[in-house]
This record gives C-alpha cells, sequence and structure tokens, in this order.
C-alpha cells in the first residue's frame, strides 16, 4: 500500500452543544455553532431516552452541525488553541475522539457575544484514511484490511503530531 494510502485524514467533525431542555437557549447554541463554524447548524431533537429524564421525545433540545473535508480541518485547528490536553479516555478503538470546550471564548480569535452568553460545546471526531468510505458502501467491516483501519494508537498520535495537544494516558 503507498505511503500517501497510509496518511490518516479528517472523516468529519461533528459541533454539537446540547441544552437539554425547550427555550431561547438552543436559539443561542444554534447562532454559537454558526458564529464559530460558518455553516448551517440545524436543532437537534430529544429520543426515546429523554423520557428517562422527564421530558418528551421530539422537542428541541441542542443544535448541531457536520464538517467535512477542508472545513473540518481548519475548524479544528482553530479550536485546538483552546485544548491543552485530552485524556486517552476519550479515543475509541476505530480512531473517533471527542472533546468538550467549556465556554467558546477560549478559542483564539473568537470574541464574547452578549447576545449568547457564555456557553461550551463538544466536538467528535472521525478519523480515516484514504478509500475508506468504500467501508460504508456495500462491504462488512471485516472486508476492510485491518492495516487500513486508524487504531486508537494512530489517532492519538495523529492527535499529538497534528495539533500539538497532549494525550494523558
Amino acid at each position: 500500500m503507498s505511503q500517501e494510502m497510509k496518511e490518516i485524514q479528517i472523516g468529519k467533525a461533528v459541533v454539537n452543544i446540547g441544552i437539554g431542555q425547550v427555550g431561547e437557549d438552543v436559539e443561542k447554541a444554534k447562532n454559537l455553532i454558526e458564529k464559530l463554524t460558518g455553516r448551517t447548524a440545524v436543532k437537534t431533537e430529544s429520543g426515546e431516552s429523554a423520557k428517562t429524564f422527564g421530558n418528551r421525545s421530539g422537542l428541541k433540545i441542542g443544535a448541531m452541525t457536520t464538517l467535512r473535508g477542508d472545513e473540518a480541518e481548519e475548524f479544528l485547528e482553530k479550536v485546538m488553541t483552546a485544548v491543552e490536553e485530552i485524556d486517552a479516555s476519550q479515543f475509541d478503538s476505530d480512531g473517533n475522539f471527542g472533546f468538550g470546550i467549556s465556554e467558546y471564548i477560549d478559542v483564539q480569535g473568537v470574541d464574547y457575544d452578549a447576545d449568547i452568553g457564555m456557553m461550551g460545546f463538544e466536538v467528535t471526531v472521525n478519523l480515516e484514511r484514504p478509500g475508506y468510505s468504500v467501508k460504508r458502501r456495500d462491504y462488512k467491516p471485516s472486508e476492510v484490511g485491518e492495516d487500513h483501519q486508524v487504531s486508537r494508537e494512530d489517532a492519538i498520535e495523529y492527535v499529538e503530531d497534528t495539533f500539538g495537544v497532549e494525550v494523558n494516558e
């Protein structure tokens, strides 16, 4: 396999803010995501599990957007300036990881907006190798070679090298 095909790339980054209740804070969360990403955000609905927490399903209780390609890479380069370290437990065995930013003003170049107030957000990232999208089509996961999958160790090394963020074991 060529070295180019072994390079890890960002498959997607999902930016999410969960408010947990209906109200104007959901609109503020949507506005914040749009301010951070430059993309249109959608409001997320509570699912069936909301009943466990005393809410009805189908309520708009958060906002999110998905970034791919160059947009995802540029966004991560920007927000990773606010991340000093990530715990290794935030990486799964398939090259995915997540982290949270407690206050959006910690992101370099983002100023406080009085209309939004103080709010944090979560980011979930999927790492993959070129050609990996074939797996999502008609193939079973076992048909994609193990050497082409992104391991937990590969993902940790990528984050440390690319973004200069320390990963604590």
